[in-house]
């Protein structure tokens, strides 16, 4: 995957079209400060659910989405309870995957 996210060939061998989506979405989440940042921006940020709780999504093409979690470990809440976005600050990409079919 670090190979794919660093090296364009790499990621249109892989990806294909979703190549540069792909590449996009990961030069967001390298300029954004915080998670937050994504909420207004490209790529439908959203925290998944279910099995995948504790990870986050930004869309590439069709049904294809860029999955990542927190690097810093255990995730940052607010005081209602929710995921504090400001505080998580550094991410591990985890998978590109299509799970809407």
């Amino acid at each position: 995957m670090e190979r794919c996210c660093s090296n364009k060939r790499e990621a249109t061998r892989r990806y294909g079209a979703n190549a540069s989506a792909l590449l996009a979405r990961l030069a967001l989440l390298a300029a954004a400060e915080s998670l937050a940042d994504l909420v207004q921006a490209p790529g439908r940020f959203h925290a998944l659910t279910a099995d995948r709780a504790g990870q986050f999504a930004l869309a590439l093409r069709g049904p294809h989405r860029l999955i990542f979690e927190s690097a810093d470990g255990e995730l940052p809440r607010d005081a209602n309870g929710g995921i504090d976005l400001d505080r998580v600050r550094r991410v591990r990409i985890l998978e590109v995957v299509q799970y809407h079919g």
